[in-house]
């Protein structure tokens, strides 16, 4: 896991080949493309690229109003923005209609680092869940990242994808094969399962190989979409270790671990553990220094597999 990319780097390059593959996709951003790397499709088909300025409720409107006539828009601007002050019209306008709008949101979570809590987006997952229709993705790299992006270029409806500013380990092999909706086994075990989403499951990775090494064996899988959830993989994980522990770079309350929660308690409850944002706000500071600061490391999904495990 030595190669890092951040999943927005990914997120441009494949704009680019879905641009070149179907006529119909188009681009908006809210004044942000060199950061959002939006600007490369900009520079490659620039009479189907958009800058609405910054004006986050006019891009989510603009765009629903191109995908009534056909058109398929990619949305981009800080998850932060993309979700806190365009709430209405993506809840209203978009998923409303069920119009095939895609909300592609970089800059998402603590490790957006020094541009502080303001721009640090923990309730993003939360806030999109909720909505009827919207389906949410979060990439765990660049690789899964361009899958998905493909992958809800296909789709018809609207999608939220998070993306990330800070580059991550590459933990997926070039051919893989993004599977809507489709949770991914990363390693086998049977004590207790790590269910990590974007920039945690390098994390969970590293916390797995900690426990073999105390003679405890954890199995590993990737969530990378939230909404729809593979209950059928997170219930047989629950069958077959009978303790979990998720970990997300989210608030506890509404992210991944609640919807894991809320699968197990309706079907079969096992001890589980989130491993995620306490119900707080960020700070500024390095990308890494947050994460340990806000309990986001291997240490802390080693303890809390721990836990469970005294609770089986």
């Amino acid at each position: 896991m030595t190669t890092k990319i951040a999943t927005r780097e990914a997120y441009g390059k494949a704009l680019v080949k879905l641009g070149a593959q179907n006529k119909q996709i188009i681009v908006l951003d809210a004044d942000l493309s060199k950061s959002t790397k939006t600007a490369e499709f900009a520079k490659a088909y620039p009479d189907r690229f958009f800058n609405v300025g910054i004006a986050e409720q006019n891009l989510m409107g603009t765009a629903a109003g191109l995908a009534t006539t056909g058109k398929i828009p990619f949305v981009s601007t800080f998850a932060m923005f993309a979700t806190g002050r365009a709430y209405e019209q993506v809840r209203n306008t978009i998923a409303y209609p069920k119009l095939n709008v895609k909300i592609a949101a970089t800059h998402a979570g603590l490790t957006v680092g020094e541009d502080g809590a303001s721009h640090q987006s923990v309730e993003d997952i939360a806030l999109m869940r909720v909505i009827p229709n919207m389906t949410v993705i979060v990439p765990a790299d660049g690789v899964e990242a361009e899958g998905a992006i493909l992958a809800a270029a296909e789709y018809d409806g609207p999608v939220y994808i998070r993306l990330g500013r800070l580059g991550v380990p590459v933990i997926n092999d070039a051919d893989y094969q993004f599977q809507w909706g489709k949770g991914v086994v990363f390693r086998e075990g049977t004590d207790v399962t790590l269910i990590g989403t974007g920039v945690m499951m390098s994390f969970c990775l590293e916390a797995a190989q900690l426990l073999e090494e105390a003679g405890i064996s954890a199995q590993v899988v990737n969530i990378h979409t939230i909404k729809p959830i593979d209950r059928e993989l997170i219930l047989a994980c629950a069958k077959k270790t009978g303790a979990l522990v998720t970990a997300e770079e989210h608030s506890v309350i509404g992210g991944l671990g609640s919807a894991v929660a809320d699968v197990l308690s309706e079907a079969y409850p096992v001890p589980m553990k989130k491993v995620g944002i306490q119900d707080t706000f960020g700070e500024s500071g390095k990308p890494l220094d947050l994460l340990n600061k806000y309990g986001l490391s291997t240490s802390k999904i080693v303890e809390a597999a721990r836990e469970v495990l005294n609770r089986k």
